[in-house]
């Protein structure tokens, strides 16, 4: 299986790739500055220039998205468009011109995170685009068929808590390893349309 991995440098990205590369598949890693090619997926420039360069695939992965992070009252409209050009609009980008090259039994995976259904403060613009992204794909799943779409919602890694975990008080953390594991589920599995909770 040929996948292509977007974000793969980064600490879900790396466990991702490990994972699937112990699984014997050919990775193609995608970051703005790391990787075997390098594409911001927010220029859709770069998605053209990325399909051109990659062919055809049969999984694409997605473990980046940017939002910013600032109390309710400080948050302008522009962090609200940088979350959704930072972590909706890229992804789905990536899944709209992504068809054309994915096989024809082929998966997206893309990502959410824990604040579409549980926020906490400061984190208003990333629960809007989780809840997005989620909503996306089950609507992205009724077209797309047989090609699969689904998307992973995990909560803080356990292995960022040291940096982050005073912003989730309460949350139950998830090791980087659960994580890549259900993308394996995502890609290897026949669910679709799929809000995946490691």
């Amino acid at each position: 299986m040929r996948i292509l991995i977007i974000g793969a440098s980064g600490k879900a990205g790396a466990a991702i790739h490990h994972t699937l590369s112990e699984r014997g598949y050919e990775l193609i890693g995608v970051g703005r500055s790391s990787g075997d090619i390098h594409v911001d997926i927010t220029d859709p420039a770069g998605l053209e220039e990325l399909w051109q360069r990659v062919g055809s695939v049969d999984a694409v992965v997605s473990a980046a998205g940017d939002v910013p992070y600032r109390p309710l009252a400080d948050l302008e409209p522009e962090d609200y468009l940088s979350a959704f050009h930072g972590k909706i609009l890229s992804q789905i980008n990536l899944v709209r011109t992504g068809l054309p090259h994915l096989n024809p039994r082929g998966s997206f995976t893309l990502i959410s995170g824990i604040l579409a259904r549980e926020p906490i403060v400061t984190g208003a613009a990333a629960a809007m685009a989780g809840g997005a992204v989620e909503s996306f794909v089950r609507a992205a799943a009724l077209e797309i068929a047989p090609r699969r779409i689904n998307v992973i919602s995990p909560s803080v890694f356990t292995e960022s808590l040291e940096d982050y975990g005073d912003f989730f008080p309460g949350f139950v953390p998830v090791d980087l390893s659960e994580v890549a594991r259900a993308y394996v589920k995502s890609v290897e599995g026949a669910v679709t349309g799929q809000v995946l909770i490691p």
